[in-house]
């Protein structure tokens, strides 16, 4: 794996340097280097895709709740960190504009998938290529649900821990890649996805030596917080 080849993916955004999961933290992701952004959708009941990880929104935002339990407009009066507004995926996709690659992470299981799956085909039907997205969950039946409605579109099976199959999971999908966790990460299942002709992205590392050791072993690429501190590793 070649250093230019090694994937730079802005967690969040950027969200060691912006608040994640907004258009600045987005934009700035973009602007330090990275090479694919990374962010969380939910569906809410109105119908709009919404960027937010947390089912509520007391973490990240001014407000209190649930995110199922407030309006779309109460949820667009929320302050997301320096004056950002919750974006919509269609008001991320409108941003970035094919400036770097997007892994959309699928954080619900009502339905994120298939709503996930008509937007993303609206915007390859604009012109977006399909090798520059992936969309990735934990909620492997949603991404499923998501993978019948867009077979086109690469899919990445999200692990936390380590599977007693290995890989086996992500090879079920058909998916593209394996994202694992960095607390997680086993050589052997390394071993077993690449078998399987699987990419392996590690989740989430911020310090220049971790990222260093997981490309000698192999890995494809890395999801930080700090894109720049990945830029200077891998490309200066």
């Amino acid at each position: 794996m070649s250093d230019d080849d090694f994937l730079i993916i802005g967690h969040r955004g950027a969200r060691g340097h912006a608040p994640e999961n907004t258009l600045l933290a987005l934009d700035t992701g973009i602007a330090l280097g990275a090479d694919w952004l990374e962010f969380d959708v939910q569906l809410h009941p109105c119908g709009e895709l919404l960027l937010l990880h947390d089912l509520s929104v007391d973490r990240t935002t001014n407000g209190h709740g649930a995110l199922l339990d407030l309006s779309f407009e109460e949820l667009r009066a929320l302050d997301a960190g320096k004056g950002q507004q919750l974006p919509t995926l269609r008001e991320a996709l409108t941003l970035i504009d094919q400036r770097a690659g997007v892994n959309v992470e699928l954080k619900s299981a009502n339905g994120t998938g298939v709503a996930a799956a008509a937007l993303l085909r609206e915007v390859i039907a604009a012109g977006w290529p399909t090798e520059r997205m992936l969309v990735s969950s934990f909620h492997l039946p949603e991404l499923w649900d998501f993978k019948q409605a867009a077979p086109e579109i690469p899919v990445g099976a999200l692990v936390a821990g380590v599977p007693l199959d290995w890989a086996g999971c992500a090879v079920e999908l058909g998916a593209a890649s394996i994202n694992i966790a960095s607390d997680f990460f086993d050589t052997r299942l390394l071993a077993d996805a690449k078998k399987h002709g699987l990419k392996v992205y590690v989740y989430t590392v911020n310090e220049a030596e971790e990222m260093r050791a997981l490309q000698e072993l192999g890995v494809d690429g890395v999801f930080t917080d700090f894109p720049d501190r990945a830029v200077k590793t891998f490309r200066i």
